[in-house]
């Protein structure tokens, strides 16, 4: 069975926040678009993220600090960034090329990268914020990063020197200033830094919810079903989805974020894209009078005020797709928060799980298919697709419609591992 779709239609693999933006960009610049989703509208990890537009957050996962600090860290199955030891032969290739994009040639070209990157998704997001009427959902309060000690922000600015010469602009807080930006701390938080344009939004579910309204207004269709292949054919590319239609189309790109592999894969493109495992629990709203999002760096966690609670979540677990859910995880970042917070109320949470999809050197996949020009990547982002999502749709619509993209793609290209 064939669904009669007419081939100038581009297709968007992915109703998560990254797959929205692109579709928003191409509807905008005037293509017909069809989204396709294997479940609900940013129901995936676009639902229970943190919510920052972390533009400061240019430092890659594979740093040479973080590996000091990770076999520690993987000893506790709890820690900030844990791997299941059944996962361990599965992720092995992984690890090599991770630790690979952490030596500090590559480790500065992906900061690099990822600055040029975040200097254009703030623009992006901007005018995108503008042109879809989001801009009730979006806090510009800013972003306090905590330390324990000032041995802790000692080791801590060789980062902020390279944000500094990526032109980030922060402040080192002590005493009465910190005190000022979040009231309430634990003392055993000497120091913080403040970083003045991160922004947040009321919720990430709502905000991208309001993004998916803005594209069906701009004519754009939805069709609930997973794909199972893409294949390029004479003048376009067919989709086949698992219940056996088939779509075709002038142009797919492929938003599926951690369901992305398989499917460029059997394209012929080798991506190693890895799951990291997201937790949070969510409180009820007036759980605690936070200002602005925490950052606990050293516990790998933030905690988050949204419109519908505080959220208190992050760390990273490399699992996968398949393994269940390790909710001990969302319930030792919550009894840190409460010893971090005191006073924070944590009954009435609501637990959660999410898959971000990552590669080694923390840069997204943006660019074409080495199959056919006809098919377009956008995934890959890690923490970092809510931030990224209208620089990349952005992006994709500059190939789709053959222009120069507004920013060099070449670190970002699919075949670059």
């Amino acid at each position: 069975m064939t669904d009669q779709i007419a081939r100038d239609e581009t297709v968007v693999i992915g109703a998560g926040i990254v797959g929205l933006a692109t579709a928003f960009h191409l509807a905008t610049g005037g293509h017909r678009v069809r989204l396709v989703e294997r479940g609900g509208v940013a129901e995936g990890a676009s639902f229970g993220n943190a919510g920052a537009f972390a533009f400061t957050d240019i430092l890659p996962l594979a740093s040479p600090g973080i590996l000091r600090k990770a076999p520690k860290w993987l000893l506790d199955p709890l820690g900030p960034l844990a791997i299941p030891p059944s996962y361990l032969p599965r992720i092995a290739p992984w690890l090599l090329r991770f630790w690979r994009a952490s030596l500090p040639d590559r480790y500065r070209h992906s900061i690099e990268a990822q600055g040029n990157l975040m200097r254009f998704a703030a623009r992006a997001m901007e005018a995108m914020v503008a042109e879809a009427d989001l801009g009730g959902h979006v806090r510009r309060d800013g972003n306090l990063q905590l330390y324990e000690s000032e041995a802790e922000l000692a080791a801590s600015q060789p980062g902020w020197d390279a944000r500094a010469r990526e032109g980030i602009v922060f402040e080192h807080v002590r005493g009465a200033r910190l005190a000022e930006l979040q009231p309430g701390l634990s003392p055993r938080f000497v120091a913080g830094t403040f970083t003045p344009h991160w922004q947040t939004v009321d919720d990430p579910y709502h905000f991208a919810l309001a993004l998916f309204r803005a594209v069906m207004a701009r004519g754009a269709a939805l069709t609930h079903g997973e794909v199972a292949a893409i294949e390029p054919c004479e003048g376009g590319v067919r989709l086949r989805l698992a219940g056996g239609e088939t779509l075709e189309a002038d142009r797919v790109v492929l938003a599926g974020g951690a369901w992305s592999r398989p499917l460029a894969a059997a394209l012929g493109d080798a991506i190693p894209l890895e799951t990291e495992r997201g937790y949070n629990t969510t409180l009820p709203p007036g759980a605690f009078a936070l200002n602005r999002q925490l950052t606990f760096g050293g516990h790998g966690f933030v905690v988050t005020p949204l419109s519908t609670g505080i959220r208190v979540g992050g760390a990273v677990e490399l699992g996968g797709l398949k393994l269940p859910p390790n909710f001990k995880r969302s319930e030792a970042m919550l009894t840190k928060a409460a010893a971090f917070l005191p006073g924070l109320r944590t009954e009435g949470g609501k637990q959660w799980m999410g898959y971000r999809p990552s590669l080694p050197d923390s840069l997204p996949v943006i660019g074409t298919s080495g199959a056919s020009p006809r098919v377009f990547y956008a995934f890959g982002h890690g923490h970092l697709g809510l931030t990224q999502s209208a620089a990349t749709g952005r992006l994709v619509a500059d190939l789709a419609a053959g222009r120069t993209p507004s920013i060099p793609l070449d670190p970002f290209r699919p075949d670059r591992f």
